[in-house]
């Protein structure tokens, strides 16, 4: 029997389709809220106004996978932390929080500063941490400069929402947003060449799947995407429309490659498997909306 037909569907982890279910259900709820934005919008502008639902379905994706699976994640909270089951619930609830807040664009004023916060707190206490004990381990710089990457975004929509902050506190807020995510393209980039045939956008350990053509061409495509939109931000020029093109490129990836590697990992009947294909999807969608806020926070050429 074939692993896609509908008896192996029932296999799926009530985890996996927890998460699956809350990607869906803000993916409906964010379409909604930007229907307008998304119909006024022209050309490549259509990708930009995109960009607070790619935003908002992965971290609903993450908080389900808190509140449905905890025991993918408690580990991962610092054993000097009381309560640890405790903060995974509660980074759950959040997470879904922030992306009904970010999705409607109710609050993002507020939502994005927190997110952001939180994201550095987990650079800080986590993953740069471990980074410094395995200094040669650029996996783990890599999520370093991803989940770095996701707070600095989460301040630019913060400093970009309609009731956003003012002032000195919009300026710092903008800077450092950008700044991170042009820090994380420009690694992205360079070892998008170092290391090619790798999944594109997030340079984890998942390799581009045999079947798809040309694997090198795609990596060699997206290191130079990403080089390019940190390079804008750096020169301060084009910033909107390279960025813009980059974020494009990699939702392009999500359904051409990304897709199916979704489905061949829900095909399976292993849990961790099941999550790790859609970590992998939910991560670089993240990205892609982390991206596409750089460019909506950029001035029109």
């Amino acid at each position: 029997m074939s692993p896609t037909t509908p008896a192996a569907l029932h296999e799926i982890s009530p985890t996996a389709v927890a998460m699956c279910a809350a990607g869906i259900v803000l993916f409906v709820i964010g379409v909604v809220a930007s229907k307008a934005e998304i119909a006024r919008a022209r050309g490549l502008e259509k990708v930009v106004a995109w960009g607070h639902v790619c935003f908002a379905v992965p971290l609903a994706v993450f908080g389900a996978l808190h509140l449905a699976g905890p025991g993918f994640v408690r580990d991962i909270v610092p054993p000097y932390m009381p309560w640890r089951s405790f903060w995974v619930y509660f980074v759950g609830v959040a997470l879904i929080a922030a992306s009904l807040s970010i999705a409607t664009k109710v609050g993002v004023r507020w939502s994005g500063l927190l997110f952001g916060l939180m994201m550095f707190s987990f650079v800080a206490m986590i993953h740069l941490p471990g980074a410094l004990r395995q200094p040669h381990d650029r996996f783990i710089w890599t999520i370093v400069f991803r989940e770095t990457s996701f707070g600095g975004a989460g301040w630019i929509l913060a400093a970009s929402a309609p009731d956003a902050w003012t002032g000195r506190g919009k300026s710092v807020l903008m800077t450092v947003g950008r700044g991170t995510v042009a820090m994380a393209a420009l690694a992205f980039g360079a070892l998008h060449f170092l290391h090619p045939t790798g999944l594109p956008g997030i340079p984890l350990p998942k390799q581009i799947p045999p079947w798809f053509p040309a694997p090198e061409l795609v990596d060699y495509v997206t290191g130079a995407a990403l080089l390019a939109a940190g390079g804008s931000v750096l020169a301060k020029r084009r910033t909107r429309i390279v960025a813009t093109c980059l974020g494009a490129w990699i939702l392009l990836m999500l359904l051409v490659l990304y897709g199916p590697v979704l489905i061949g990992a829900l095909s399976q009947p292993a849990i961790g498997v099941e999550v790790e294909g859609i970590n992998y999807f939910a991560d670089t969608l993240l990205f892609a909306g982390a991206i596409l806020a750089l460019a909506k926070s950029a001035p029109r050429s």
